[in-house]
């Protein structure tokens, strides 16, 4: 089991952590916009050769876990970071409203269907938190879901233990989890809606239903406090990524992602002794083959 990567954006294990503390803009010292691409760039080709020998190695997985507010950015950093990797090598599996199927299993049941083998790197864009946070701030939805009759405050409980035991349960059997909160400042969220009404080939984007969910900030940052503090462990990390800044938040996520994987210390497969005599007579018979 991976121990979590050290890193300035890394949610604590103790519980200290505080949404209205943590940062949703760069430090001064961050790149700018043209260096942080530049530096994008030779992660993203750093990625696509970890890919290779993670998929020719086939002891590990990857579960890359993005969650945010709309408009943060989880789409667009998936597509930049994940852009030289060999589609072969990965899937991107997006989580919305449940069907009646899903909803007559339990929780975790739709996400894991979806989790990667090995050799494989999966991405959930949103993912089984959806059950901890929107159905939370929504907890009318829960009707639907036809539980036992529970303690409200003692289901999210139960609903984090699951998690925690779940997310153990895959990294003691080769699936490195890196979570990621992608997290936009409520301005900055009104000025990106604002772009997907004024600019034409933005429009598919933007639904009046998004406004209306920002009248719960509040308590989706109470949501995502309890959550990040409840299931961030070292063996499944949450990092909380300041979001205002696309180009910072997308060379964060793809530095943590290639230095994670790094940390599995990967090989190409080495033959034995006898395979690798046979591929040699293999490769002389070619050879003398017309």
């Amino acid at each position: 089991m991976q121990n979590a990567l050290q890193h300035d954006y890394l949610v604590p294990f103790d519980g200290a952590f505080k949404v209205d503390q943590a940062p949703t803009a760069p430090p001064e010292t961050a790149p700018d916009k043209a260096q942080a691409k530049e530096e994008l760039k030779g992660l993203v080709k750093e990625l696509a050769e970890l890919q290779r020998v993670l998929y020719a190695s086939d002891h590990y997985s990857v579960l890359l876990v993005f969650q945010a507010m709309d408009a943060a950015g989880k789409d667009g950093t998936i597509r930049a970071v994940l852009s030289g990797v060999n589609p072969a090598g990965f899937q991107v599996f997006s989580f919305k409203q449940p069907s009646k199927e899903e909803q007559d299993h339990d929780f975790l049941w739709r996400t894991s269907k979806r989790l990667p083998e090995r050799g494989r790197i999966g991405v959930f864009n949103r993912s089984y938190y959806e059950e901890v946070l929107v159905v939370r701030v929504h907890p009318e939805w829960l009707a639907a879901q036809r539980l036992p009759d529970s303690d409200r405050d003692q289901l999210w409980q139960q609903r984090f233990q699951s998690i925690r035991d779940h997310e153990e349960h895959l990294a003691c059997n080769g699936t490195l989890i890196l979570k990621f909160w992608l997290n936009v400042s409520r301005e900055e969220q009104k000025e990106r809606f604002l772009d997907r009404v004024n600019e034409p080939d933005k429009n598919w984007k933007f639904s009046p239903g998004d406004v209306e969910e920002r009248q719960h900030w509040p308590a989706y940052m109470q949501a995502y406090e309890a959550t990040l503090n409840a299931t961030s462990r070292p063996w499944a990390p949450w990092y909380a990524i300041p979001a205002d800044k696309k180009p910072f938040m997308r060379l964060q996520v793809a530095r943590i992602i290639v230095d994670s994987i790094k940390q599995l210390d990967l090989q190409y497969p080495q033959l034995s002794a006898e395979d690798e005599a046979e591929m040699r007579a293999a490769a002389g018979r070619l050879k003398d083959a017309s």
